[in-house]
This record gives C-alpha cells, structure tokens and sequence, in this order.
C-alpha cells in the first residue's frame, strides 16, 4: 500500500522584519533537507505537494529535483495563521502555542484556532490524495503545528501538543496510509535514514 508522507520544513532564517511566511531555510535547514534525499524511502515517492510559504517550497523543491518531478502547491497547506501577532520572541512564541494546542476552540491572540486549522488541513491532504495517483507514494511538505494536528485526526485522539514534532527548529516527518487513515509510524527526524 502506498505511502503517504507528511514532512516539517527544516530549521529557517528568522527575521522579525520578514513576514513568517517569507522565511526561508537556513543553511542548516538545506543541509538537512540534503540528508534526507538519501533514505531508501525517497526514492519511492512520485509526488511531491507542499504549502505556498516559501520555506515549505524550498524544502519541496530540493525533494522534488531528487525525485524528478515538480512540487504543487497548496495554500490550504499552510501553517496555523498566526498574522495577527506576526513575530513572536521565543518565549512568547511558546507560551502562545501551549495555548493554542489546549484551547483549540478558541483563538489565542488573534490565531486561527486548532480546530479550524485542523479542518483546514485534515480537508487539504484530501485534496492533496484526490488529486494524486493511488498507486503513488506521495510527501506532502508542510508546517510542524498542523502536522501535529493532522497527527491527532490520524491518531484519533484530542488535539494536544503532546503530538507536537520533537526537537527544535522542524525537520521531521511520519507516515500514513489511506486505508483508513492508518499512522504507519510517528514523527522521526528527516535526516534519520530509518524507512
């Protein structure tokens, strides 16, 4: 049965004066990206999808080149919005986003809510399956919070941080098949050479 990877960016270069969503990779974040195309899996996958924020696109485009193939992208992809606040110091940022996984009903700061960007995801990755191939291995490059609120719909559990990619700075991914929605594995490092 094929597989269905979903895949965080990997570390980016913050600016508080660049919008978020203009962020791109850091060295390190290519570097990784990089890592990963040597894994025995990658070279299964036949499509590559990915959010319109430019370091979800950068890291598709280095997956895609490997493959060969050409990214699509999908706004509905993207991270939680959290335009209202914009840039957030670390701590801030953290403390935000503890109480945006344990109130998902509510918007924090002016944040989309989990719920709705759970919606929005969990609907984008049938987009993302209605418009591939079923025999295809397909990444989907995307943003580490709704990954993990895509993780709680597989898991079929209540939306918790508990499900939030381990580490700092992204980088991660797990796999899913559509039978059902069934979670193959949980998060492992994409520069992890484990299928």
């Amino acid at each position: 049965m094929p597989c269905r990877y979903f895949i965080t960016h990997p570390q980016v270069l913050i600016d508080p004066a660049v919008a978020v969503t203009a962020w791109g990779l850091s060295p390190l974040g290519r570097q990784r990206m990089q890592a990963m195309l040597t894994a025995d899996w990658v070279g299964r996958i036949g499509s590559v999808w990915c959010s319109t924020e430019r370091k979800a696109v950068e890291a598709a485009d280095i997956l895609a080149k490997a493959i060969p193939t050409t990214p699509r992208m999908l706004a509905e992809l993207r991270e939680n919005d959290r335009s209202a606040t914009g840039y957030l110091p670390a701590p801030a940022f953290e403390a935000t986003t503890d109480a945006f996984f344990a109130n998902p009903d509510n918007s924090i700061g002016g944040w989309e809510t989990a719920a709705d960007a759970q919606r929005r995801i969990v609907a984008a990755i049938a987009t993302v399956l209605s418009g591939t191939p079923t025999d295809q291995d397909i990444a989907v490059v995307s943003h580490g919070a709704v990954g993990a609120l895509l993780l709680c719909h597989l898991k079929r559990c209540p939306i918790s941080r508990a499900e939030d990619q381990p580490g700092q700075g992204g980088g991660n991914y797990f796999c899913f098949d559509t039978a059902g929605s069934v979670l193959r594995h949980g998060w492992r490092p994409i520069d992890d050479a484990a299928t």
